[in-house]
């Protein structure tokens, strides 16, 4: 620490002191030499720096906004320091170091922005209402859901249950997504059937449907036997405690052997009563509708020894079981109502969804004015589409539907936020620590030359700034996915999650949501090539011909002159081909990247327009194979 004399330590002198220079001025005649000439001090002003409002942790975008730069300054100044640039992205959270270090290499200062006491806020969330007076409650009917393997008659029994053309209306034979329906028995009483799907890749909406039933009944194919949906339907089950009524199916074949069935069910521990069990096992024909009343009854047997009942009065209560977009309706959910007695003029919450109730539909597309416990019903007046699975709890007002939905969506954000901080930091520490290992590893060279190293090293990333990066050159594969509900959108992204190839082709989720395929959707798909605008037109001449050239700004990815190119006006393909010359200023060159001009002429003379887009592409015929499996 350096000494500070006593005298001077606390001399009032200003932060930035006035340099005085004086100038030497030559004697002129008649003046006497030991007469001194008066000069001025030429004064010297010092530029102030400009001061930044900081705070101990900022993103990129917001240190940029303090500074009054754009984001490439920022990570300019970054550069060949510890700081990842690869995954620098606007919202990185940068600390306190970062910050500074980024600042003074701008050639600024810094000053601490004036600390605001922020109050915290209080929990807006919905409290659920206390258990029920057990003298209140009633009984309400049984929700079942239909499980099993693929083509095992599941809908085909729901067919004969409900009397209607269910299996003629799915493609192939195939449920896409959970349905409701009420059935009423001969004797009056009411079951609810949930319909979840049977392939081997809606795995997911199984266990949802297993989450929300009182009974599952489990479809074994008598002549099949036992596969790997039945076993993943029995462990759904399971977890969800919930008992399981086993129907074989398919008795009419010659083929069929239903006591195979049942000892085969005993090693995933399912005992039927014949066995010494307490699983009911009913022999059925779905498609000759034999045996259906007595699955039916053991059903409602079942039902009053669970003692099945629900409380009529008091705030709503319920379960999405699907949601999607109706051209004339607007967003509907399909739910289940498990408390209370829904009325038209409810106000609703669902995740961060809420509606003010406009109409109720039963399961024949029919109006209600009400709908109470262990009934299906579709409801319309939904302000955002809520997710499947979520809690419908009823609120008092809109004003207090706003305020659980902000609330939520708050606290989303907020754990969102603290997650990403969490990895930002991981990555970080990671780089710090390669970063450190890559010093120590120059630390025998010289301060001149380890900075000529590490230029070398840097030299692809200042090249072009962070905003104009080249896309990588591997392969990669980008998807739209849009459904009729959403949840088949969610087993596709589900399937999805599952990829497992990236080494040979990245795969890409874009954009997916609920409803037919838009205009929006169909623009943000294009917005995905690589591809040139032209700016302007002209022509030069080479020798006596005249060449015409567009000038052209990259909009996305990169021109290789080797590939293949497309000229559209509009819709309208003008041209394909190769190009002739590909120049940069005055240059010829192999490759033009995002943000960069260049000049283009083609193999054949074609008169541009200004607006004209080129696309770069490049053919590949080899049939691709990928390691991953889907699971179908």
């Amino acid at each position: 620490m350096a000494a500070v004399c006593p005298s001077t330590a606390w001399a009032h002198t200003p932060p930035y002191a006035h340099h005085a220079r004086y100038l030497a001025v030559k004697q002129g005649r008649g003046h006497n030499n030991s007469q001194k000439t008066s000069v001025k001090p030429l004064k010297v002003e010092k530029q102030e720096k400009q001061e930044v409002e900081i705070k101990q942790s900022m993103s990129v975008s917001e240190l940029a906004q303090a500074m009054n730069k754009d984001i490439d300054h920022v990570y300019e100044a970054l550069l060949n320091t510890s700081v990842d640039l690869e995954h620098l992205e606007p919202n990185t959270m940068l600390g306190e170091k970062w910050i500074k270090e980024a600042i003074k290499r701008c050639g600024m200062k810094y000053k601490w922005a004036k600390i605001v006491e922020t109050k915290v806020r209080e929990n807006k969330d919905i409290q659920r209402q206390p258990p029920p007076d057990l003298a209140r409650l009633v009984n309400r009917p049984p929700v079942v859901t239909i499980m099993g393997h693929v083509d095992h008659g599941k809908t085909t029994l729901l067919d004969s249950l409900r009397k209607s053309q269910i299996a003629a209306q799915e493609a192939g034979g195939i449920t896409q997504h959970i349905g409701a329906f009420l059935v009423q028995l001969p004797s009056g009483e009411m079951i609810t059937f949930l319909d979840t799907p049977g392939h081997a890749a809606f795995s997911a909406m199984r266990a949802r449907g297993a989450l929300i039933t009182d009974i599952i009944i489990l479809v074994v194919a008598a002549d099949d036997g036992v596969m790997n949906q039945t076993i993943e339907s029995i462990q759904h089950a399971k977890k969800a405690k919930v008992p399981i009524i086993v129907a074989v199916n398919k008795c009419d074949k010659p083929q069929a052997d239903p006591k195979k069935v049942k000892r085969d069910l005993l090693a995933y521990d399912v005992v039927c009563e014949e066995l010494g069990g307490d699983v009911q096992a009913i022999h059925i024909s779905a498609l000759q509708g034999e045996n259906l009343l007595e699955l039916a009854e053991a059903i409602i047997a079942l039902a009053e020894v669970l003692e099945l009942k629900a409380d009529p009065l008091g705030l709503t209560e319920g379960t999405v079981i699907e949601s999607r977009t109706d051209k004339g309706k607007g967003p509907v959910t399909t739910a289940i109502i498990q408390r209370g007695i829904l009325k038209k003029g409810c106000i609703l919450v669902a995740g961060k969804a809420w509606a003010k109730v406009r109409l109720l539909f039963d399961v024949n597309n029919q109006a209600v004015a009400e709908a109470g416990p262990g009934t299906p019903v579709e409801i319309v007046g939904w302000k955002e589409l809520p997710s499947v699975g979520e809690e419908i709890l009823e609120v008092e007002s809109e004003q207090r539907a706003r305020e659980v939905v902000e609330w939520r969506t708050y606290t989303e954000e907020q754990n969102k936020l603290k997650e990403d901080q969490r990895v930002i930091v991981a990555n970080q520490m990671q780089h710090q620590e390669s970063y450190k290992k890559e010093r120590e590893r120059l630390a025998h060279l010289s301060w001149k030359q380890r900075k000529a190293v590490l230029y070398r090293a840097n030299k692809h990333r200042m090249a072009c700034r962070p905003s104009e990066r080249a896309e990588t050159e591997e392969l990669s594969l980008s998807l739209i996915v849009k459904g009729d509900v959403e949840g088949s959108v969610e087993a596709i992204l589900n399937i999805l999650e599952s990829y497992d190839a990236d080494e040979q082709c990245q795969l890409n989720i874009v954009h997916f949501g609920v409803g037919d395929i838009s205009e929006n959707d169909i623009n943000l798909a294009e917005a995905f090539s690589g591809e040139a605008s032209v700016l302007a037109t002209f022509d030069v001449t080479i020798g006596k011909k005249k060449v015409p050239v567009a000038g052209c700004r990259i909009q996305k990815g990169q021109l290789d002159k080797k590939m293949k190119f497309r000229l559209t006006r509009g819709k309208e393909i003008l041209w394909e081909g190769s190009l002739t010359a590909l120049k940069h200023h005055k240059d010829d060159v192999q490759i033009v990247k995002t943000g960069m001009e260049c000049g283009v002429s083609l193999d054949k003379v074609i008169e541009f327009n200004v607006g004209d887009e080129i696309i770069c592409y490049e053919e590949i015929e080899k049939p691709q194979r990928i390691s991953w499996d889907p699971g179908f």
